[in-house]
């Protein structure tokens, strides 16, 4: 599903350059469950934006479900990213004027999405998350366990294959994060592709798979490939 080949990226720092990633090979299967671990700086964060086609490689090829999304437009891997792939963030990046809802359907409206069925989804997706109660609520009218339950149902409203997330558990108190990390394992048990960049060295046990970043390259990938 996920094929990464030769991946580099460089950023230029001062007058030094700077190798977030060097050399990255890895493939990722439909359903998998992987944890992206390593020290601060090691590159997790810029290997989980390339793979959400949020960035793009210096050098190499990034293809998904056998497309080489390295010769994709801008336009064109918008389109790729809005219709496979969903982002959860540590800092949730909810809209602060909207509420709950219109954060949730935003997506669907960027895709041309029928009214009445925007509706009916974001209705659904709330309530299942346990937040019929709070779909007029601003973002600072909510919890952080509940602002990332709005994130999450924001990330998966266009049913997406792939849910990508950046240390979603970060700006959560336990009892919220574990709520959170079921939410996100329960969408892997149901044939979501899940990747998850974690510092925790308990979350990434749950994984199925562990893949481990040093000065950006892979130093290890445990688990089942």
């Amino acid at each position: 599903m996920i094929r990464l080949s030769e991946i580099e990226r460089i950023f230029p720092v001062g007058g030094e350059t700077v190798h977030a990633l060097s050399d990255v090979n890895f493939t990722v299967s439909k359903g998998e469950y992987v944890a992206i671990m390593g020290p601060s700086g090691s590159g997790k964060s810029t290997l989980l934006n390339i793979i959400g086609l949020l960035d793009r490689p210096d050098k190499g090829v990034y293809s998904l479900e056998g497309l080489d999304t390295t010769e994709l437009t801008d336009d064109q891997q918008a389109s790729v990213r809005r219709n496979k792939i969903g982002f959860v963030f540590q800092f949730f990046h909810l809209i602060p004027r909207l509420s709950a809802a219109e954060n949730v359907e935003l997506p669907m409206i960027l895709a041309g999405t029928d009214p009445a069925e925007r509706k009916s989804r974001v209705l659904e997706a709330l309530s299942s998350y346990g937040l019929s109660e709070r779909m007029k609520h601003r973002p600072d009218q909510l919890s952080g366990g509940q602002r990332q339950r709005v994130a999450i149902a924001r990330a998966t409203i266009m049913r997406p294959d792939i849910v990508l997330a950046d240390e979603p558990t970060g700006n959560l108190d336990r009892s919220s994060g574990t709520e959170v990390i079921q939410i996100l394992e329960n969408l892997n048990d149901n044939g979501i592709t899940l990747m998850m960049v974690t510092h925790d060295p308990d979350l990434g046990k749950r994984a199925s798979r562990r893949v481990r970043l040093v000065d950006g390259r892979i130093s290890a990938d445990t688990g089942s490939p």
